[in-house]
């Protein structure tokens, strides 16, 4: 896997974290923000912009609670 898809699948982590850890009443939102990344299909891959977007989601998911 590309470093790059690493970084952001690291970052993709360290956010669901903090939301599971400090917003507990978020983590209803990550499953309906899942449904951008593949899931159980053989030949499904990540596509480094799907990542992008999905990590993007969770950070306006958090920057928007805060708010």
């Amino acid at each position: 896997m590309e470093a790059q898809k690493k970084d952001i699948l690291t970052e993709i982590s360290t956010l669901t974290r903090t939301i599971e850890d400090e917003y507990p009443e978020l983590q209803k939102y990550l499953d309906e923000s899942r449904g951008t990344l593949p899931q159980g299909e053989v030949s499904a891959t990540l596509d480094q912009k799907e990542l992008k977007d999905y990590r993007n989601t969770l950070k306006k998911l958090i920057e928007g609670y805060k708010k």
